[in-house]
């Protein structure tokens, strides 16, 4: 059975920004840390569900998403667990290097391109830092009483955030698989036969969600959702399909723009003042996603599904295309 389709939320430029405290800082796993962060005053911050993210511009512009792990029951606090990227770009090392207790981000969101479709089973899994996401998903199973397992993979033991909590509290639900001591994750055996109802939810680093994708290419369509920490790599562009150069009309703003070859859809946005949010510029974070109202769109993103591209009804403007000479957009 088809999972039902899923209308993700498009960034608002009045989306909540604030600056926020580092309440608690924990190291629940080699080179990773959580944060709690909160409103200097104790503000509720606005709520959110399973599988959000949330930005933290960290220094000079610089913005990273990171996944929501805390009880999203809980508005004083927003949770997020970084892991510290060894080719960091800025975004982790700040995290680990710059906040410490008591520190202040800056915050945009929340954000869900994630958003857990409630069914009657789940098959969890996570690899390393992928975990973030997915333990909210599982609180929620747990609530709802659906079934659900979690299959956990990581390099080793000590890197895996919250393994030991999670398999103490489910044993007969959690595997805890490093690689180390049992070598690759066996998804043969967990995704062979799909049961009825079910939906695979997965995160982790792009050789883990490739080797879903493969391994669930017999489950009905829509049911293996996937988030990813960077972009897929572009399928090959068929010929004749994106305009090298293309008119986009930005209705609400009445301003008609031209873009050229060179150019992404959201660099002419910005640099003619047409109040639009950005953040990844890669096609990864969902926060430049734009309503269509005219035209098609060539997709390159990495996170509407294969329905959702095909609708038509949203763009991500940091790295999609048009194919036709006028492409009208809501903004």
């Amino acid at each position: 059975m088809s999972a039902p389709a899923v209308t993700k939320p498009t960034a608002s430029v009045r989306e909540f920004t604030a600056d926020l405290v580092v309440q608690r800082r924990t190291t629940p796993a080699d080179g990773v840390v959580v944060l709690d962060l909160g409103a200097p005053g104790g503000q509720d911050l606005p709520r959110w569900e399973p599988g959000a993210h949330i930005d933290l511009i960290v220094s000079d512009g610089l913005t990273r998403q990171y996944s929501l792990c805390g009880d999203p029951h809980s508005p004083a606090t927003w949770r997020v667990g970084v892991l510290l990227d060894p080719n960091s770009r800025g975004g982790s090392r700040y995290v680990h290097e710059k906040l410490s207790e008591g520190a202040i981000v800056r915050v945009r969101g929340p954000r869900n391109n994630f958003p857990l479709v409630d069914t009657a089973s789940y098959r969890f899994i996570a690899g390393g830092i992928g975990i973030t996401p997915i333990l909210t998903m599982i609180e929620s199973a747990e609530r709802g009483g659906n079934d659900w397992t979690l299959l956990y993979g990581g390099r080793t033991r000590a890197s895996m955030a919250f393994a030991e909590e999670l398999a103490a509290r489910h044993p007969e639900r959690v595997t805890v698989w490093p690689q180390d001591e049992c070598g690759l994750l066996d998804l043969e055996t967990l995704l062979k036969d799909p049961p009825l109802d079910a939906l695979v939810y997965c995160c982790g680093p792009e050789p883990l969600l490739a080797a879903v994708e493969q391994h669930c290419a017999h489950w009905p369509a829509g049911a293996l959702h996937i988030e990813r920490f960077a972009a897929k790599a572009s399928p090959v562009e068929q010929a004749g399909e994106a305009l090298e150069c293309f008119e986009v009309v930005c209705q609400r703003s009445g301003v008609t723009l031209q873009v050229e070859a060179n150019q992404s859809i959201l660099e002419v946005l910005e640099a003619n003042g047409v109040p639009t949010l950005s953040a990844c510029y890669e096609g990864i974070c969902g926060t430049c996603q734009t309503r269509v109202l005219e035209g098609a769109v060539d997709h390159r993103d990495s996170v509407l599904s294969e329905a959702e591209q095909a609708s038509g009804e949203v763009i991500m403007t940091c790295v999609s295309r048009s194919r036709t000479e006028k492409l009208v957009l809501d903004l």
